[in-house]
């Protein structure tokens, strides 16, 4: 008889609400998770001391680590610790670069890793993809997605509230990404998986019209659940593909070219937003999701303009050049139209006086 479904990678536990980091001490006693209890903290700066200090009380095997920044050295330096403990599991708790951070380190050490997000800024919250920062600038490395997820809605009200909204960038993105997987398919021929697509494409359509704002709760919990499906549906892939198109490309060369213009989620929206103008004026689609990304991003004080984040429009026009490089092999509508540089500039200056109103 033929297999009829198959087996997907998900999370043991996705718990967000207010108090919810109250039943860490709960999950990591999880005989599936740490057999004899011997579990490793890891922590960034902000608010990670604060969980870290609750989880104390709860389990008396536990070393706590500091985790200064989102380096591969941070996280290789943990991940030796990690190894010389021989624990069972690692907590990491904070913001994202923490968590990806400790993800990484996870991953070397052969462990479970347990996400304490303390922010929602971006999609690594829940995602076999660790962006960490090396020598030659900011890369991303495939890791082992984390097997529970907690977010504790208490401590996201208290972040700081850029770092929440950034999230919201990173999750509509996912249209620019399917529909640029779509165009892979069409032009290239190349695989797309329909299940997974699915999953990062109702997790950008849930969060796209919610009227409420991060002071909500049930905002809150909407965005925090679509990082999540986010970070799902490349597990299910197996690829970054149904969340990082040319979205991603345009956000990857700012990075590099142009580095702490903004942060992960801010640009990925505006990337997401331009790719759909050149969708527009140079395919004939894509006009009406443009305007509701647009509409989402201003209803929310993302970045919708080069300006908004700092960068000229000749700058921004530059990085649009510079963004397939930053994905060798993949297929996107900047791979698809090949722009040349006078051409990416004339459309960043349609796109600045279409939409600087």
């Amino acid at each position: 008889m033929p297999l009829l479904t198959r087996m997907l990678n998900a999370p043991l536990s996705i718990d967000v609400r207010r108090g919810a980091v109250a039943g860490l001490g709960e999950l990591l006693a999880d005989k599936r998770i740490a057999t004899e209890g011997r579990v490793a903290i890891a922590v960034g700066p902000g608010q990670g001391d604060q969980i870290a200090e609750h989880v104390r009380h709860s389990l008396s095997a536990c070393e706590v680590y500091r985790v200064e920044d989102g380096s591969v050295d941070a996280a290789v330096g943990l991940g030796a610790k990690l190894r010389a403990g021989s624990y069972e599991a690692v907590v990491g708790i904070g913001g994202g670069r923490t968590i990806d951070a400790t993800k990484y380190a996870a991953t070397l050490s052969g462990i479970p890793m347990v996400s304490v997000a303390t922010n929602l800024s971006h999609d690594g919250i829940c995602s076999p993809v660790a962006s960490l920062v090396h020598d030659k600038g900011k890369g991303s490395f495939g890791v082992v997605m984390p097997l529970a997820m907690i977010v504790d809605l208490d401590y996201v009200h208290a972040a700081p509230p850029r770092l929440v909204r950034a999230g919201i960038g990173d999750v509509v993105s996912n249209f620019s990404a399917v529909d640029d997987w779509l165009l892979a398919a069409d032009e290239c021929g190349e695989r797309v998986d329909r299940m997974a697509l699915t999953v990062a494409r109702t997790a950008a359509e849930a969060l796209l019209h919610q009227p409420a704002s991060i002071e909500s709760d049930r905002f809150l919990t909407v965005l925090a659940e679509g990082l999540v499906l986010s970070g799902m549906a490349m597990a299910f892939a197996g690829d970054s593909r149904p969340a990082s198109g040319g979205d991603h490309e345009i956000l990857h060369a700012i990075d590099q070219l142009f580095p702490g213009t903004a942060n992960h989620g801010e640009l990925a929206g505006i990337g997401a937003a331009f790719c759909y103008h050149l969708r527009a004026t140079h395919l004939g689609s894509g006009a009406d999701r443009l305007a509701e990304i647009l509409t989402c991003l201003g209803r929310h004080g993302l970045p919708r303009l080069p300006s908004d984040i700092g960068l000229s429009v000749d700058q921004f026009a530059e990085a649009v050049c510079h963004a397939p490089q930053t994905r060798p092999g993949r297929y996107t509508i900047l791979e698809h139209l090949g722009l040349d540089k006078g051409a990416t500039l004339k459309a960043v200056e349609e796109y600045v006086q279409a939409h600087g109103g």
